[in-house]
């Protein structure tokens, strides 16, 4: 073989050209192998390998801290979240227990009735829908539209909708073969005796919860454990045909007896409306008790509650005023002062006062509410039959002074919650003895200087009705079939003093302030109250009082006790509280069976 210039050259020469070429070829390609990322040799990173580890390490890490947080740190959110999606929740509300009075009248029960809710994606013409729904539930077809088109799978069209108008809806709903409109059993209460009892009972709301008198008060015995039915949806929100919904079975309410009479109740809301309207007062109070047991007969406060209409509520209707707002008590007071200097010894029903006809109680001049100017000598029973002011301020100060007239004024409870079983009690503004002024117990023996609600007045003087032994007024009687046990206080004056007391009363009824709260055929034992009215720029209105009356029969062995009471009145007691007092008294004594005494 020869080369270009013509000479010759030998196999070997031919070869050994031909191996350095391919040499030369290969180191090429190793080199640009080495230059890549991972490579190896002089021409890559030495730590090539170490790299790629590193990274597919921390891919591995990442997904690792993913599946962490989804099943761990999130898996509560996000399987709640899931179970939503795939979900509808419905509460199933527990039965009230039903409220009875004394005599086994139902006062308050749980109806059957029904809850309606839609699912607005199934609605295929709310237009039409909202009309209907008008029509057979009431309200404005807006309302009803605006819930229709809403932004969800699930809201309230109405709740507690009567069975009969349910019903009636159902059927349109079935002939018209419209969709997404969907009913559950629900319950409401129910007044058989309509308004009767209203402010006792008090207020059930919308999701079974008690707001207001005994059905808050004792909400915790009545309401129950409601349940819950969970339902099963499709992507739309649509519940599966016939896919089984999770149930909680609601757990009902205990039912329980109190010791209301519904007659007496009735008759004190009837005759306090017509005494407000008739002495021109801004309201009235009435509460019947049984003062050997504290049993509450009847309690009420205009305005009253219409629980069976709502629509026509007023201001303050829910409120029961003689637990709830605090008044002078006026006159009635006496009783407490006349027991408290018999009990100590310090004076008697025949102790005799030369009585002018002013007396000073601190920088004031108290004169009695008949003008007398003159004066004139008085036992204490002749003070309680005439309601003198200047002679009851006398014995208080003269003859008890404050440290003992202080001591009695707190044993009879006067400034303290009485415990009564409803939300609300006031306990009133009494000055404790080292607050006492130059005027405090002057004022304070007839009734001036303090604030107290009516609820105190009837304990305390139901104290002395029953032998000195006061009882907490109440309500309750029966809890699901069981007597409810009610303390007894300690005595507070002796039996002695509880006599005396009460037949001054009887002689105050007979022929004293009190002559018009007679009841035919008992003795009666009572005290009348004027008291007067603050004004909040200071010092007493003019006109406007806070007459009343506590009194009860018979008098040798009382069985009921009535407080009236008619605030801002122009009227005093005598011709106002105690005629409300009379007309009470004698059906409360005909309806609860005690016989005439002559």
């Amino acid at each position: 073989m020869r080369d270009r210039g013509g000479q010759r050259r030998s196999d070997w020469d031919v070869e050994t050209t031909e191996a350095s070429s391919y040499d030369e070829a290969s180191r090429a390609r190793y080199r640009m192998r080495s230059a890549r990322l991972g490579g190896s040799g002089s021409g890559g990173f030495d730590n090539g390998i170490d790299v790629v580890f590193l990274v597919m390490l921390g891919l591995f890490a990442l997904v690792a801290l993913r599946l962490v947080w989804l099943q761990v740190i999130s898996s509560r959110n996000l399987s709640e979240a899931a179970e939503y999606s795939r979900t509808d929740e419905m509460t199933l509300r527990a039965r009230r227990g039903t409220i009875y009075d004394r005599n086994g009248n139902v006062l308050a029960i749980s109806v059957d009735c029904k809850t309606i809710y839609c699912n607005p994606t199934e609605i295929e013409d709310p237009g039409t829908v909202a009309s209907l729904l008008a029509e057979r539930l009431g309200g404005e077809r807006k309302e009803y539209l605006d819930k229709l088109r809403a932004d969800t799978t699930f809201i309230y069209i109405e709740r507690a909708v009567d069975e009969d108008k349910a019903e009636a809806l159902m059927a349109d709903l079935e002939e018209k073969e419209i969709r997404g409109i969907y009913f559950v059993d629900d319950s409401k209460r129910s007044y058989p005796y309509g308004n009767v009892g209203g402010q006792v009972l008090g207020i059930v709301g919308i999701d079974g919860d008690g707001l207001s008198g005994l059905e808050l008060y004792y909400d915790d015995i009545l309401r129950g454990t409601d349940g819950v039915m969970v339902m099963e949806k499709g992507i739309g929100g649509t519940p599966i045909a016939g896919a089984t919904a999770t149930v909680v079975e609601a757990k009902n309410g205990t039912d329980i007896v109190i010791s209301l009479d519904v007659d007496v109740q009735m008759v004190a809301e009837e005759k306090i409306t017509a005494a407000v309207k008739d002495f021109q007062a801004e309201s009235g109070t009435v509460m019947v008790t049984d003062p050997k047991t504290g049993e509450i007969l009847a309690a009420c406060s205009t305005p009253l509650l219409p629980v069976s209409d709502f629509s026509q509520m007023e201001e303050g209707s829910e409120t029961l005023k003689p637990v709830s707002y605090s008044y002078e008590p006026g006159s009635i007071f006496k009783v407490l002062t006349s027991a408290i200097g018999i009990e100590n010894n310090l004076v008697t029903p025949w102790t005799t006062y030369v009585v002018p006809a002013r007396v000073e109680v601190g920088d004031d001049l108290v004169g009695d509410d008949d003008g007398r100017d003159y004066t004139m000598s008085m036992t204490l029973t002749e003070m309680l039959r005439r309601s003198s002011n200047t002679g009851l301020a006398m014995v208080a100060q003269d003859s008890i002074g404050s440290e003992v007239f202080a001591a009695g004024v707190d044993a009879f409870g006067i400034g303290h919650a009485t415990g009564i079983d409803f939300p609300g009690e006031e306990v009133g503004i009494v000055r404790p003895l080292e607050e006492y002024d130059g005027s405090t117990t002057g004022s304070m023996a007839f009734g001036q200087g303090l604030a107290i609600p009516m609820v105190q007045m009837v304990r305390a003087v139901g104290a002395i009705a029953n032998g000195g032994y006061p009882c907490t007024p109440h309500f309750l009687v029966h809890k699901g079939g069981a007597e409810v046990e009610w303390p007894v206080g300690e005595q507070i004056v002796s039996k002695e003093t509880c006599d005396q007391v009460i037949e001054m009363m009887r002689v105050v009824v007979e022929s004293g302030t009190a002559v018009h709260a007679q009841v035919p055929g008992y003795e009666v034992a009572g005290k009348t109250g004027t008291g007067e009215q603050a004004s909040e720029t200071g010092g007493y209105l003019e006109n406007a009082f806070m007459s009343s009356l506590v009194g009860f029969a018979p008098a040798s062995d009382p069985e009921v006790l009535v407080y009236v009471g008619l605030n801002g009145t122009p009227y005093l007691a005598y011709g106002s509280a105690a005629p409300t007092f009379s007309s009470i008294m004698s059906e409360t004594l005909n309806d609860m069976g005690v016989l005439p005494e002559y």
